[in-house]
């Protein structure tokens, strides 16, 4: 039995894993938001998107919301989340060292 507001979604299993994204740009147009997720990874010269999402300006705008409240909601079980280097402009690459050992 489902009510009217009951969305029934199927997540495929080649969906279901996911892929990895460290990197969001974010363009628009007058009437859409486009958002390439990008994966950096050390020893990567030139970084590939690996998904575009492309929304109506009304629907980036719901996921903002969702988002935001997604947010308040895991900062106020874990605490707050820290945005390194944001003043300085800076890619968050945090890798670690360069000496790494097999």
């Amino acid at each position: 039995m489902s009510t009217d507001n009951e969305l029934n979604i199927e997540l495929g299993n080649d969906v279901a894993q996911g892929s990895y994204s460290n990197l969001a740009i974010i363009t628009h147009s007058s009437s859409e938001f486009i958002i390439d997720y990008i994966r950096m990874m050390p020893g990567v010269p030139k970084p590939q998107v690996n998904n575009r999402i492309i929304m109506t300006a009304e629907n980036a705008k719901r996921l903002f919301l969702a988002l935001q409240d997604n947010i308040a909601k895991f900062e106020s079980q874990y605490g707050e989340i820290e945005l390194y280097n944001e003043s300085k402009g800076v890619i968050p690459m945090g890798f670690g060292n360069s000496s790494a050992e097999a």
